[in-house]
């Protein structure tokens, strides 16, 4: 049964994945040139080509929040993420390790004999 609800979750949360990828790459793409155009900024030294790179990059900036439908797309991919950890989640519990180093020591002295 809980592999069941990790199958359906992780199917809507693929569906809303693949559905959003296009506003994904679209703000990636205006983030990139938002990030060069205030590297530009930065080099410029006459005003009108700050004033200049500022409007582009408020023009990109509005374009960028175009995309907002993207972080819910984020959203599901990292959901995703969680049911593909929880479903390879190994269900035996871990044996924890003596801290006696002689019986350490033994245990590893019984697996190189076994060599």
């Amino acid at each position: 049964m809980k592999k069941f609800g990790l199958l359906v979750a992780g199917g809507i949360a693929a569906i809303i994945l693949l559905s959003t990828i296009g506003p994904m790459v679209g703000l990636l793409v205006s983030l990139v040139l938002l990030y060069f155009i205030f590297k530009q900024f930065l080099k410029a030294e006459s005003t009108g080509g700050k004033i200049g790179l500022g409007i582009i990059g408020l023009i990109v900036l509005v374009a960028s929040l175009h995309n907002a439908p993207a972080i819910i797309g984020v959203g599901a991919a990292y959901v995703l993420y969680l049911v593909y950890k929880k479903w390879n989640e190994n269900k035996h519990s871990i044996k924890k390790e003596e801290a006696d180093p002689f019986a350490n020591f033994e245990k590893q002295w019984n697996e190189l004999k076994n060599y």
